[in-house]
C-alpha cells in the first residue's frame, strides 16, 4: 500500500490547494498591497493552467516513464508552494500559481496512471477507494482550514506545509516506484494539445465568471467559444492517428456510462459544498469560520464509509449501488432544502454528514467503475480523458449553483439571495440528481463484477 498512500498524498495537496486559499484572499490581497477581488486571479491561474495541461498528462508519462514524470510533478509543485510563500508581489503569486498548477495538472493523472497500472483487477477496488477520499476531503476541509491558518498563524503557512509532504513524496517516489513508459512512442498531438487546452481554458474562465453571478455577454462568449473548440477536438482526435484524447475508449460500456452520466452526477453532487457554506453565511447568518465547520460533517461521511465500500459494492453490486446512493444523494440535497436558520447545528451536521456518505460512494463508484473493463493498452487514454472531464466537472458544479441560485432570485424579483431562493435551488438540483440516475440503468447487472465480486441473485 505504500505507493497507493503516495498517490493519495499527492492528491491531498492537489485539491486542498485549489480551495484553501478562498478565505485566505483577503488577507494575501492586503499583503501584497492589491484589492481583494482581483486575488481571485490566484485560483483561476491555478485552475485553468490544471485544465490546459491535464490533456497532455497521459503522453509525458508514456513519453518519459511514470516514476520521472509524477516525481517531477511533486518537485515542481513543491518549489512552487515555497515561490507562493514567499511572494511579496501580486504578479509574483499569480506567477506561481501558475507553476503550481503545471505541477498539479501531472500530479494527479499520472500519480492514479502509476495505480492502475500496477494494481490487479480483483484489488481495484480497495485501492481507487483508497486514494479517492483524500481528494475528496481536500475540498470540503480546505476553507475552514484555510481561515484558521490565517487567522492564527500566516497565510504564507498555507503554502509551506505543502514542503515536508512534497519532500516526502519525493524521495518515495523514487524508492518505491518503478519507471514505467509505453513501448509504442506516440508524437504528441500538438493540434488536439492547442484545441483542447483552449476549449478547457476558456470553459473554465466562463464558468468562474458565472460563477460569480456574472452572467452577461462576456461569460457566454467564453463558453460559446469552448463549445465551438470542443466541437473541432472532438473531429480532430477522431481523425488524428495519435490523438491526445481518444474518443474510441467510449465504445466501452462501464466507462462511457461514467463518462456520461457520472460526469453529470459529479457536478450536480459537486454543486452542495458551493451552496452550503454560502446557505450558512447569507441565509442564516453564521460566520465564515463556523459554516466551513458546519461543513466537516461532509468530510466526516466521505471518511466514514471508506471501510465498508467494498462490502457494499460486493453485496449489491455497482449498478444497484450508483441507483440507490443516488436517489440518496437526491433526498440529501432535498434535505438541505428544508434547512433554516432555526434549525439546530445538530440537525445540519447530520445532513452534511449524510451528504457526505452518499458523496463518498458514489464518487467512488466513478472511479473504479470508469477502469474496470479498460485494456492495460487503453489504460493511459483512460486515465487522461476521464482526467481531463474530471476537471472540468469541478467548474461545471459551481456555475450551476450560481446559476439556479440566480434564476430563483429572478423568479422572485429581487436582487439579494434570500433562505427561499437556497430551497428553491436545492430542490431543483434533487430534481435533477434523480432524472440523471436513469442513465445507470443501461448498465448490465453484473458490470465489475470481477471487480466488486458481486455476484446476481
Amino acid at each position: 500500500m505504500v505507493v497507493p498512500l503516495i498517490v493519495a498524498t499527492s492528491f491531498f495537496m492537489e485539491n486542498l490547494d485549489g480551495t484553501i486559499i478562498a478565505t485566505a484572499l483577503p488577507q494575501i490581497a492586503d499583503s501584497l498591497g492589491v484589492n481583494a477581488v482581483d486575488m481571485s486571479a490566484g485560483m483561476t491561474a491555478y485552475l485553468v493552467t490544471i485544465a490546459i495541461f491535464i490533456p497532455v498528462s497521459g503522453w509525458v508519462a508514456d513519453r518519459y516513464g511514470s516514476q520521472l514524470v509524477f516525481g517531477g510533478a511533486i518537485a515542481v509543485f513543491t518549489l512552487a508552494s515555497i515561490l507562493c510563500g514567499f511572494c511579496t508581489s501580486y504578479e509574483q503569486f499569480v506567477l506561481a500559481r501558475v507553476l503550481q498548477g503545471l505541477g498539479g495538472a501531472l500530479m494527479v493523472p499520472v500519480g492514479r496512471l502509476v495505480v492502475l497500472r500496477i494494481t490487479p483487477k480483483h484489488e481495484l477496488l480497495k485501492t481507487i477507494a483508497f486514494i479517492t477520499w483524500p481528494g475528496l476531503v481536500a475540498p470540503i476541509i480546505g476553507p475552514p482550514l484555510g481561515g484558521f491558518i490565517t487567522t492564527y498563524f500566516s497565510w504564507r503557512w498555507i503554502f509551506f506545509l505543502n514542503v515536508p509532504l512534497g519532500l516526502i513524496g519525493i524521495y518515495c517516489v523514487r524508492k518505491f516506484i518503478e519507471n514505467q513508459t509505453s513501448d509504442i512512442k506516440k508524437p504528441l498531438d500538438l493540434i488536439g494539445f492547442v484545441l483542447i487546452g483552449g476549449c478547457l481554458a476558456t470553459m473554465l474562465v466562463g464558468l468562474e465568471a458565472i460563477g460569480k453571478e456574472q452572467i452577461n455577454t462576456v461569460s457566454m462568449s467564453y463558453c460559446a467559444v469552448s463549445l465551438i473548440l470542443g466541437v473541432l477536438s472532438y473531429f480532430h482526435c477522431m481523425r488524428c492517428e495519435h490523438p491526445l484524447l481518444d474518443f474510441t475508449i467510449l465504445k466501452i460500456q462501464t466507462f462511457s456510462t461514467t463518462f456520461f452520466y457520472g460526469s453529470v452526477n459529479r457536478a450536480l453532487v459537486g454543486v452542495t459544498p458551493f451552496m452550503a457554506p454560502l446557505m450558512f453565511q447569507l441565509a442564516f447568518g453564521y460566520s465564515s469560520f463556523t459554516s466551513g465547520l458546519l461543513f466537516l460533517g461532509a468530510a466526516l461521511g466521505n471518511l466514514g464509509l471508506k471501510p465498508m465500500t467494498s462490502s457494499i459494492l460486493k453485496r449489491f453490486g455497482f449498478k444497484n449501488v450508483l441507483i440507490y446512493n443516488g436517489v440518496i444523494c437526491a433526498a440529501s440535497a432535498a434535505a438541505c432544502a428544508t434547512l433554516s436558520a432555526e434549525t439546530g447545528i445538530w440537525v445540519i451536521s447530520l445532513v452534511m454528514l449524510i451528504y457526505g456518505l452518499s458523496r463518498s460512494m458514489q464518487f467512488t463508484c466513478f472511479q473504479v467503475l470508469a477502469f474496470v473493463d479498460v485494456p492495460e493498452s487503453k489504460m493511459s487514454a483512460a486515465n487522461t480523458l476521464f482526467s481531463t472531464v474530471s476537471q472540468l466537472c469541478f467548474g461545471v458544479g459551481i456555475a450551476l449553483g450560481a446559476v439556479v441560485l440566480r434564476t430563483s432570485m429572478f423568479f422572485d424579483n429581487h436582487e439579494r439571495v434570500s433562505s427561499n431562493d437556497f430551497t428553491n435551488a436545492f430542490l431543483a438540483l434533487s430534481v435533477m440528481i434523480f432524472i440523471f440516475l436513469v442513465g445507470y440503468l443501461k448498465l448490465d447487472s453484473n458490470a465489475g463484477a470481477h471487480v466488486s465480486l458481486h455476484k446476481k441473485n
